[in-house]
């Protein structure tokens, strides 16, 4: 068991929040309990996943993608209400890290990606240097992009929808999980010959097409399932926490 204040140094200490500049609040978004014996992880703060972490006793959750976004109205009403209602009511805390999630070297999104596939980063890339970019050589059959989309299709359970380039051998593969596709152009100004994301948007294709660089839309929450449990994980043992990571199921 530990202090909720104790679990929150420990993951600002690794995710180190306050060099991002973010779409929303990150770290401790909707106080709980004083004392966390059991943390559950999640990739979304949604009401069928708090609901699932209260039935197998959560005291605090840790998420991707919180409940507070830049923009936002603000009010607590109808689904955001819901969430919020469910939380306070069963006394749990929830902590959110976004960009921070995305950025960590070792247990975040794009790391945990990059190790499922074989690849590793030596270089980063994009506003904030968010992406990461590597050579095709550490990783089995990723040298073209049918092998690339094979690997994707195993580590990930679902297809990538492949836009093709040139048809090149791939050597440098970037990458950059969640909806980053607006990082392509800036992947491909890294010298990538691949680039995997999340979500592609109209104007992917016809960049790939024009610049011979690849584009693999890989699923914005497949891409983001490996940070959270594996922060989770990482601060659990050292304070002596339960972890369990809850999956919530989600098509896009």
């Amino acid at each position: 068991m530990a202090r909720t204040k104790d679990v929150e140094r420990a993951l600002d200490q690794l995710l180190r929040p306050d060099l991002f500049r973010d779409y929303g609040p990150n770290g401790l978004q909707v106080e709980g309990r004083g004392e966390v014996r059991r943390l559950v992880s999640g990739v979304t703060a949604s009401l069928a996943f708090i609901d699932a972490a209260i039935a197998v006793g959560a005291d605090a959750l840790l998420v991707h993608h919180g409940l507070f976004w830049r923009g936002q109205d603000g009010r607590l009403t109808g689904w955001l209400r819901e969430r919020v209602a469910r939380l306070l009511a069963h006394d749990v805390s929830l902590f959110a890290y976004h960009l921070p999630l995305d950025a960590e070297p070792r247990l975040g999104n794009n790391a945990q990606l990059a190790r499922r596939l074989g690849l590793a980063a030596d270089a980063r890339f994009g506003e904030q240097d968010l992406g990461f970019i590597g050579p095709a050589a550490t990783a089995p059959d990723a040298a073209t992009l049918a092998g690339l989309a094979r690997l994707a299709e195993r580590a990930l359970g679902r297809a990538p929808i492949v836009v093709p380039g040139d048809g090149r051998s791939l050597s440098r593969i970037a990458w950059c999980t969640g909806g980053a596709q607006g990082y392509f152009e800036a992947a491909i100004a890294a010298g990538a010959d691949a680039f995997l994301t999340g979500e592609i948007s109209e104007p992917q294709a016809h960049l790939a097409r024009e610049t011979g660089v690849a584009f693999l839309a890989c699923g914005h929450h497949a891409t983001e399932r490996f940070g959270a449990p594996a922060v989770g994980a990482e601060v659990s043992a050292a304070l002596g926490l339960e972890h369990q990571f809850v999956e919530i199921d989600n098509p896009a």
